[in-house]
């Protein structure tokens, strides 16, 4: 019996997909924090869209949604920035902020000093959010504190001259671990020993959202409170025999449309927006697919972001009607078009979607309507910990995939690192692993 309780997803998405850009956030040259760029202008604060050209998009987006509602300066900027600047001004009770925009973990840290919206909340509820986005966007407290804005997610990317080497049986939208084992052995084989799998296991890939949001979800049920149970050594021993079967150029890779785009890879998992490319470059010769499934079913990654009002906003009106805008199936839509990102209300995204957007749409609906479907959040409350929480997860692949080591030896070392930070900083847990006010390492 799993005592993991796994949270609804058939609704999470509403009649949306989630699929969405979380490039790396370049440091903002030149931003204005302070809410100028005209007369009565809205400063929206974002960690998001911030390289040049998903700015101008973006800002674009922006201007076509909200019209003559609001003047809105836009001014994304990194991580750091975002936290000092918010906190400096909350604590000179001197809010210039009008509204800002960021991931889920970006708002935990400023949840109590952020604007109840209940009542914006109870306006907008016909547009269709789902209760898990609405509890998320409580920040673990009673009370609404961010509008979901936008979501991420990660699927396979599959070149349809992989498709000839699946198992009997096996349907490339309902893969099992097992069965996808088996494929890359038998791609492997086809293929004169050269392996045609690839994951994002370079200096800058994401590899370790694979193991937080996927494979430990699916073999264990957790993330970190299951980290060195026994379904750990299991999931951790597939990884070992899963990477025998993998392209070992892998550990060059950061974005896997690369790979894919010129054939050293012809089977790929990595984040939406780091597939794109290649998909949209030749959509006619790939497959989008969902994750495979484990024992404990199918875990994945949803990466959600919210608007939220500063307490203390002198624009707290306006705000408001920037939110009103961004959150319309119109804008939302336009968001999907220009930026990538899938709309968080219902909408019916049409037939008018670029290919490569429309095959990930269809892998994103796949994977979250998928039975037995486990949604994992990425670290939350970890603030300048979760770079260190994100390479113990990379140094069990180092040490057990790359090094050969003990598997049940490395997870019980990099358990203890792991649970040296988690007491630390006595944070809740968050999905998947059960409710906690502080989430330790068994």
């Amino acid at each position: 019996m799993n005592p993991i309780p796994t949270t609804s997803r058939r609704t999470f998405i509403g009649g949306a997909l989630a699929a969405a850009v979380v490039a790396p956030i370049l440091s903002a040259c030149s931003v204005n924090t302070s809410g100028s760029g005209g007369s009565g202008s809205v400063s929206f604060l974002s960690t998001q869209f911030a390289p040049v050209e998903e700015r101008q998009k973006y800002e674009a987006t922006l201007k076509k949604a909200v019209g003559d509602k609001a003047n809105v300066a836009y001014n994304p900027v990194d991580n750091p920035t975002f936290n000092t600047t918010i906190k400096s001004q909350l604590d000179a009770n001197k809010v210039e902020i009008g509204l800002i925009g960021g991931l889920h973990g970006d708002l935990v840290p400023f949840a109590k000093q952020l604007e109840d919206l209940s009542s914006l909340t109870d306006e907008l509820k016909s547009r269709g959010y789902s209760q898990d986005l609405l509890e998320l966007a409580k920040l673990g407290t009673d009370k609404p504190r961010y509008i979901p804005w936008i979501q991420a997610t990660y699927i396979l990317a599959v070149n349809k001259k992989a498709l000839q080497w699946l198992p009997s049986g096996a349907d490339v939208n309902k893969l099992t671990y097992d069965q996808f084992l088996a494929w890359a052995q038998a791609a492997k084989a086809a293929n004169g020993g050269k392996p045609v799998f690839g994951i994002p296991a370079g200096p800058k890939g994401l590899h370790h959202r694979f193991y937080q949001g996927f494979l430990l979800p699916s073999f264990t049920g957790g993330q970190i409170t299951t980290f060195r149970n026994g379904d750990a050594v299991t999931a951790w021993t597939y990884m070992r025999n899963l990477w025998a079967n993998m392209n070992p150029a892998s550990t060059n890779y950061d974005f896997m449309q690369e790979p894919l785009g010129n054939g050293e890879v012809l089977v790929a998992w990595d984040h939406v927006a780091r597939l794109i490319n290649a998909v949209s470059a030749k959509p006619d010769d790939f497959v989008l697919a969902p994750a495979p499934s484990g024992p404990k079913g199918l875990g994945y990654l949803l990466v959600v972001g919210g608007l939220a009002v500063p307490q203390g906003s002198k624009d707290r009106d306006k705000a408001f009607d920037v939110i009103r805008a961004l959150s319309t199936k119109e804008a939302q839509i336009e968001t999907l078009k220009s930026n990538a990102f899938f709309p968080v209300v219902k909408a019916d995204i049409g037939s008018d979607l670029p290919p490569g957007i429309a095959l990930e749409a269809k892998a994103v609906s796949a994977q979250q309507d998928a039975s037995g479907a486990i949604l994992a959040l990425p670290p939350v409350g970890l603030g300048d910990k979760e770079p260190q929480v994100g390479q113990i997860f990379k140094n069990c692949f180092q040490e057990i995939c790359l090094n050969n080591a003990d598997v049940k030896a490395t997870l019980d070392k990099q358990g203890a690192a792991l649970a040296d930070i988690m007491n630390s900083l006595k944070v809740p847990c968050w999905a998947p692993d059960p409710k906690a006010d502080q989430c330790t390492v068994a």
